[in-house]
């Protein structure tokens, strides 16, 4: 009897430690739970962002001003098509070259951006003597969409728009593929894919290795969170981003494209990038497979390297396509 008492006593003492630990873990749960949910809001949901200069203003300092203001005043056609995946109308700029050729770019924008943001670079290759088309991201500008893929699910939009333009301008046609940041990425994520034969080149500037490298890179970077918190965080976004936005994070690699990929690709990357830091472009130039030329903009910020080398700039590219693009 006495026994009995005591072990019932013991079990009424462990009763709240129990109830303490549940409690505890039940909230650290919620907590990373909800923390989850507002990481992929931040991420894949397209909004303003504080971290992201969208600014229209050209200012006339702009090492590019004139460039950005020829772009704002060409005459350009609007071209549509419904995403690779059939859910969505993507909206591109197709701007013919001055003199008929078989040369053509798709340019691919950054992260929350959109193609009157890429107006330097589309100066740049109608200068070169290209036929330029430069497409809205799913979920960016004027295309349709719920949520960002960075590259992963855009790519096969990339490859179609390919196709159009092929189509549009011949047989003949030799194709470049270039972008910058998320647009870079995407280059890459692109290049790993069965492509048609008239696709000669791609340049990319300042893309990541993956998507997850980017997120861990960035909870660190503008978040400040110990590197025990974001595993966690990373694989509750990605839970969500594969059912709302289809696939997961970890899926997203440029790297493992490029493992595919055997043509010839130049990367370009700023030497003081601290948004996708520089180390990445070694990872992605050892990666690939093809002819590569790799140029770090020495002093060059986060997708500046054109406006910090305005000169060097279209040479390198230039001297670099020339080989393949004739």
């Amino acid at each position: 009897m006495g026994l009995t008492i005591l072990n019932t006593a013991i079990k009424k003492k462990r009763h709240p430690l129990r109830n303490w630990l549940i409690g505890i873990i039940t909230v650290i749960v919620v907590a990373m739970l909800a923390a989850g949910a507002y990481f992929f809001n931040v991420a894949m949901v397209p909004s303003h962002k504080s971290f992201i200069n969208n600014s229209n203003r050209i200012s006339r300092s702009d090492p590019l001003y004139d460039q950005k203001m020829w772009f704002k005043h060409a005459h350009k056609q609007t071209w549509t098509m419904e995403s690779a995946s059939g859910h969505y109308r993507l909206v591109a700029d197709y701007l013919p070259a001055a003199r008929q050729t078989t040369k053509n770019v798709v340019i691919l924008h950054g992260f929350m951006g959109r193609k009157e943001k890429m107006g330097e670079y589309a100066a740049m290759f109608h200068q070169m003597g290209y036929n330029v088309l430069m497409p809205d991201a799913r979920a960016h500008g004027q295309s349709q969409g719920k949520y960002i893929g960075y590259g992963w699910p855009e790519r096969y939009d990339v490859r179609k728009w390919t196709n159009k333009l092929i189509q549009h301008n011949g047989t003949r046609s030799q194709v470049v593929i270039f972008g910058t940041s998320m647009g870079g990425a995407t280059a890459m994520m692109t290049s790993g894919l069965h492509l048609p034969h008239q696709v000669k080149a791609i340049v990319e500037d300042c893309g990541y290795t993956s998507l997850n490298a980017e997120l861990n890179y960035e909870a660190g970077n503008l978040y400040h969170l110990p590197k025990f918190i974001r595993g966690p965080l990373i694989a509750i976004l990605s839970g969500i981003n594969r059912t709302k936005n289809g696939f997961f994070t970890s899926e997203a690699s440029s790297l493992k494209m490029l493992h595919h990929n055997h043509r010839p690709m130049l990367f370009i990357h700023g030497g003081d990038d601290h948004f996708v830091p520089t180390k990445m472009v070694y990872q992605n130039y050892a990666a690939t497979r093809g002819p590569k030329q790799l140029w770090v903009a020495k002093g060059a910020k986060h997708a500046a390297s054109y406006a910090h080398y305005p000169h060097e700039y279209p040479k390198k590219v230039a001297q670099f396509l020339n080989q393949y693009v004739k």
